[in-house]
């Protein structure tokens, strides 16, 4: 039993250590090439936000990961089978009512720990920092939170190397061969603004890739994986002992 892990601990430990930060692990459910699980934004999210609760408890943190939110944004994938979608607007009224737990109990930091590119919490935050005034809702997306050269060869952002590499060290028993995936070869925009990534659309999945992959996988290992895994576990753990700590009245420098 994790005591940092709100599905795995119980009513009585979780009286004896006050929570200090409250932390919401949000993936999707959609196709990841043909080697990938659907599950691979869920089970990214549980074991990276795991390891870092755990180093941050380590530190003396009384963090709580919450259970993983399963259903994502995919409105651009809505013909893929199975690809399963909610709305932003079903992620606000989600997430209101987790904050409104949260603030009655007391449990004023939060943290959404995002794994999923489709989903856009900013304005959701936004929003619900008008409503609950005495709550500090924070962001991190971990996609974001290291550099990828200098750990993968291949550019990406689903069912990549990256993704590859960190399913292999994680469950190598949910991935397939690398000799069954495709290339993940992506078709750019005609738009140059939006190509440039100064101009945004949304991409229509299935107009840009023919095996739902974007970027190539085939260089993928599970020691690329654990690498990778290790050092994101560490670097997010600061965020959670940082937030954990902080004085949401004394912020700023």
């Amino acid at each position: 039993m994790r005591p940092y892990i709100l599905a795995e601990t119980n009513y009585r430990t979780i009286q004896e250590y006050p929570i200090e930060l409250a932390i919401l692990p949000w993936g999707a459910t959609e196709a990841h090439n043909y080697h990938l699980p659907y599950g691979t934004d869920v089970y990214e999210a549980d074991h990276i936000a795991a390891e870092a609760a755990r180093l941050a408890w380590e530190q003396g943190a009384r963090v709580m990961v919450l259970p993983t939110v399963p259903f994502g944004v995919n409105t651009g994938q809505h013909d893929i089978l199975l690809d399963l979608n909610i709305y932003p607007s079903t992620q606000l009224l989600i997430l209101n009512d987790i904050v409104e737990v949260l603030n009655r109990q007391g449990i004023r930091k939060l943290l959404i720990f995002n794994s999923h590119g489709g989903n856009d919490f900013k304005p959701i935050i936004r929003e619900l920092g008008l409503r609950y005034p005495d709550m500090f809702i924070s962001l991190c997306f971990w996609f974001n939170v290291l550099n990828r050269t200098d750990y993968f060869t291949h550019k990406g952002d689903h069912a990549d190397e990256l993704e590859t590499s960190i399913m292999q060290h994680l469950r190598p028993d949910l991935v397939r061969p690398l000799s069954e995936a495709g290339d993940g070869a992506t078709r750019p925009w005609k738009i140059a603004g939006i190509n440039e990534g100064w101009a945004w659309a949304e991409r229509q999945w299935s107009n840009v890739t023919a095996d739902t992959g974007s970027g190539n996988p085939y260089e993928s290992t599970p020691e690329k994986g654990e690498r990778f895994f290790r050092d994101i576990t560490q670097k997010v753990s600061t965020l959670l002992v940082d937030l954990a700590k902080a004085d949401v009245k004394d912020l700023y420098d």
